[in-house]
């Protein structure tokens, strides 16, 4: 659903000068089949083991209890990831500007609550604007 909600702003995004992108522990081809089935038009990269998001501290792994609740939503994490350890990011959202700078940053440990799509646009005009 976030994807899908992105997806509605990309264009906006676009129009502001910005690109969006999204990273992903799955695998490549399970990333790329994502972006198909949702018909996304940025780029959707896999952070294959998680090494980008372990390095900014933002993985856990899945609880063994949750596993097979997750595999009957259809979601089975070891495999989409390859990773018998489950490990997953917490959800994040960093907006940077062209000198590389985080000009606006979003986790949350609660992987349900993401970053509004509006306050992503509200961050990059407040960037134009400067």
């Amino acid at each position: 659903m976030e994807l899908k909600a992105l997806q509605d702003v990309n264009d906006e995004i676009k129009a502001l000068g910005a690109s969006l992108v999204a990273i992903s522990p799955q695998l490549p081809d399970v990333s790329l089949s994502t972006a198909e089935k949702n018909e996304l038009e940025f780029e959707v990269l896999s952070d294959v083991n998680n090494e980008v998001a372990d390095k900014y501290g933002l993985t856990f792994s899945l609880a063994e209890d949750l596993r097979p609740i997750y595999k009957i939503w259809g979601a089975d994490v070891a495999t989409v990831n390859d990773d018998p350890d489950c490990k997953l990011p917490l959800p994040a959202t960093y907006v940077i500007d062209q000198d590389g700078k985080i000009v606006h940053s979003f986790t949350d440990e609660d992987y349900t609550e993401r970053l509004e799509p509006d306050e992503i646009l509200d961050s990059l005009r407040k960037l134009r604007n400067t």
